[in-house]
């Protein structure tokens, strides 16, 4: 009877490691660039991936968005990166504290993301520049995640289909 128990606790305990590394895996940068997420929301996109979307212009978009904040006469507020095997997986994470720290805040960046995502000459010979959100411009380049942090005790996920 001790040897099941013993073996049964063992076989528990390896169920238990399996479980957690399972969620672990499925967002390893939890725990290194952001906490876990407390909230999450999936947003449908208007916009469909273009042909042309990469990783190439993902990674050139996340340069051209963090070179314009180094030219800003004040040091940035948000890292901008993209990670995942794709760079498909856009993070977010404020450099300065209480600027990100409630979920309301965090939609409030999104939403001044998309007045400036409006003003990208794609978004006007398109048509769409009073309708497209920063989200769909996500979805135009392919990326499929976006985590926005304060890098301390809040983040917010937004899933993009």
């Amino acid at each position: 009877m001790r040897q099941f128990l013993t073996a049964g606790a063992l076989a528990a305990g390896m169920m238990a490691a399996l479980v957690a590394g399972a969620a672990g895996a499925a967002d390893r940068h939890a725990g290194y660039y952001y906490p876990e997420p407390q909230t999450e929301e999936t947003y449908t996109a208007r916009a469909q991936t273009l042909a042309e979307a990469n990783r190439a212009m993902r990674i050139g978009f996340v340069t051209g968005t963090t070179l314009q904040q180094f030219n800003r006469p004040y040091p940035p507020q948000v890292a901008v990166f993209a990670k995942g095997a794709e760079a498909e997986k856009l993070i977010i994470v404020a450099l300065v504290d209480g600027r990100v720290d409630t979920l309301f805040r965090a939609r409030a960046i999104f939403a001044n993301m998309t007045a400036a995502a409006r003003q990208l000459p794609a978004f006007a010979q398109m048509g769409v520049q009073d309708y497209f959100t920063f989200f769909d411009l996500a979805k135009m380049l392919g990326i499929k995640q976006i985590t926005i942090s304060n890098g301390r005790d809040f983040a917010h996920r937004v899933l993009i289909e």
